[in-house]
């Protein structure tokens, strides 16, 4: 963004006034809001005291190595002793820590004491491989109780884990495996992903051929027949049902890694980001308590893998250190049926719902009647995480799943954060649908032009963090200049999150997605999520992706590709054209839009833009290994074709 440019909210982003009964119990206080603000520092301080130290720390911050940052200096303390065992301690051992569902329809349910005992024999079984602290151990397992507790035990010994996503190949896989030299790697036969086994055990099977494994444990879950390799292979059952309930956990430093997350990015190989311990665990702990309202009656459900850091952060780290009561899926949406998330919610009496805006959208193009059957009254906090969440689905969520009664919180944060930075706060917050509103406590943010200097009301820049945060990432594994030059460098010592950013006329931010995706039309610059929230609003519109084709004429030409709602009469492609310059202004009508039935996605729901980008300037579709379902790209090509060929009729 060359120049700041005037920025306009959506028409539908008047603010919802949060309920007063809401208002006056929440967990967080304007007043808290407030002194935070005032002293993020003594903020942080107090909010260190909700988890339990060994030693206690001597300092908040050490920020004398910049950027590169020691949060509670001289603190020790034990990740899974803070997530299991003080529980149990304190006499909540009974307390259900996770109700977990299989997509086949099996059902687990694991107290807080069953947890603990199953992560000693889980460490004990580590330690029996060779694993200590400092070691690291790779976790390829489908969405079962086995991953939280391989995770946990991971923690316990001080090994640093990476979780490597399900849906991975067995290269990405093996990258993943060199470059943070992990020898032990814990997996199962196959997970169910929409009613039938999928294999997992095959993928570690051909990374080793590539990367050198010692060790591989496998939890049985499919039954399927697999390959074995003895001496090297060992089931989990057999070795980890085996060990002592028994371990003694050992209390690292407050800056010992914790994990290691890879992310891919735009470009380049993917990138290893390193999450420490204690300062970790203080932010994800705080904000699971006072965003996601968390309470001991609670039941929570964040609908994320744990493959991503979403499930990291506010599946096990975050929830656990509060001694929450969770709900576990392994599976998706729509099977064995589209009511199956309404279901749960209703058996379980979910309280609080964290899922992605795609699976809201998707909710959305299959209508509001599928909902309604269910007994959706448990509910009294709806989240959003992974992408802004246009306007039109944030009251769509509110309407129909939370009765309009629910605040939806709207988070944005990354892999980077570790944890929640931008949001509304339940009970504080009169929410305006699509925003991103401003800074958890203790967390500093602005909106920047290409200079460095703070925009004002109704202009957009660059969305950077100011200030330190406990859970930020502390170096990119291996490459500590690439770590420096990616987030540090381009804004003078401030982190850039990578995202374009507006204020509106409050003051509040509104998150407008990647640079990358931020278009130039005719020198105007465009967001992405702007115009597909304009396409969203049309009643016929279930889903949109937008993204910027080369074009002679205008440098870039908004491309749209949209999945119509079956309720609805398929429009013309002129009518969302015009639909699109009615909302926004006649430079941002789409140059062509097609109507799809699927938008190319990873397994986590994320939309493949940079796909979309290729079919949409016909060139060679890049790399789609990650998808989901590959066959969308072949259909996708072949209506750009389709559509092309009409047009030179």
């Amino acid at each position: 963004m060359n120049h700041p440019t005037p920025y306009t909210p959506p028409a539908a982003a008047s603010p919802i006034r949060p309920p007063l009964d809401f208002a006056i119990e929440a967990n967080l206080q304007t007043e808290e809001v407030l002194r935070a603000a005032d002293d993020r520092l003594a903020y942080w301080d107090q909010e260190a005291s909700r988890i339990s130290w060994q030693q206690p720390h001597t300092r908040v911050l050490d920020w004398s190595d910049a950027p590169h940052a020691r949060w509670f200096v001289d603190g020790t303390l034990n990740v899974a002793y803070n997530c299991v065992d003080r529980h149990v301690e304190a006499g909540r051992g009974d307390k259900v820590a996770f109700h977990f569902v299989g997509e086949p329809g099996d059902t687990r349910t694991l107290t807080y004491s069953r947890l603990k005992d199953e992560v000693c024999r889980a460490a004990n079984a580590l330690n029996a491989l060779g694993v200590e602290a400092g070691d690291r151990v790779a976790i390829y397992l489908p969405m079962i109780p086995e991953a939280v507790i391989a995770m946990l035990a991971c923690a316990r010994l001080g090994a640093p884990h990476t979780v490597v996503f399900g849906g991975f190949s067995a290269d990405a896989l093996a990258s993943r495996i060199e470059d943070c030299g992990a020898r032990v790697v814990i997996t199962a036969d196959g997970g169910y992903r929409r009613g039938v086994a999928s294999a997992l055990k095959p993928a570690v099977d051909e990374a080793a051929t590539k990367v050198e494994i010692d060790h591989v444990l496998v939890v049985r879950r499919t039954g399927e027949q697999v390959d074995w390799v003895d001496g090297r292979d060992h089931w989990w059952t057999e070795l980890v049902g085996t060990q002592s309930p028994v371990h003694a956990p050992q209390a690292f430093d407050a800056e010992h890694p914790l994990f290691i997350m890879y992310t891919s990015g735009t470009t380049g190989r993917p990138k290893g980001i390193l999450h420490t311990s204690g300062g970790y665990l203080v932010q994800t702990a705080a904000t699971a308590w006072g965003v996601l309202d968390l309470r001991d009656d609670d039941v929570l459900w964040c609908t994320a893998d744990v493959g991503w850091v979403t499930g990291h952060s506010y599946i096990v780290y975050g929830p656990m250190a509060n001694g929450a009561t969770q709900v576990l899926y392994e599976g998706t949406p729509d099977t064995p049926h589209r009511g199956r998330w309404w279901e749960i919610v209703e058996r379980y009496g979910v309280t609080q719902l964290y899922t992605a805006p795609t699976a809201i959208r998707t909710f959305m193009k299959w209508g509001e009647k599928v909902p309604e059957q269910y007994d959706l009254s448990s509910l009294r906090l709806l989240g959003s995480v992974g992408e802004s969440i246009n306007p039109e689905a944030h009251r769509w969520y509110r309407r129909h799943i939370g009765g309009d009664r629910t605040p939806v919180i709207d988070t944005w944060w990354q892999t980077e954060t570790g944890a929640q930075m931008l949001t509304p706060i339940p009970g504080i917050t009169e929410a305006k649908p699509g925003a991103a509103h401003g800074p958890v406590p203790g967390v500093s943010v602005d909106v920047v032009d290409d200079a460095g200097e703070s925009v004002g009301p109704g202009e957009s820049g660059y969305l950077v963090i100011t200030e330190p945060w406990p859970a930020m990432l502390r170096t990119i594994w291996n490459d500590d200049a690439r770590f420096r030059e990616t987030y540090w460098e381009r804004f003078g010592g401030r982190y850039f999150a990578g995202d374009g950013a507006a204020r509106d006329q409050d003051g509040d931010i509104w998150v407008l997605g990647r640079v990358d995706d931020v278009m130039n039309v005719s020198g105007h610059r465009l967001s992405t999520t702007e115009i597909e929230s304009a396409l969203v609003a049309h009643p016929a519109v279930a889903e949109a992706a937008v993204v910027g084709a080369d074009d002679e004429t205008t440098g870039q030409a908004v491309v749209a590709f949209v999945i119509l709602r079956e309720s609805a009469a398929a429009p013309d492609v002129e009518e969302l054209r015009q639909h699109v310059a009615s909302e926004i202004g006649p430079i941002a009508k789409p140059r062509q839009v097609l109507a799809v039935p699927e938008l190319p996605k990873t397994r986590s729901g994320k939309i493949m833009r940079r796909l979309l980008r290729d079919i949409a300037e016909q060139r060679e579709v890049g790399d789609a290994t990650t998808l989901a379902d590959a066959s969308v790209i072949e259909h996708l090509v072949r209506e750009q074709r389709g559509a092309t060929a009409a047009a030179t009729r």
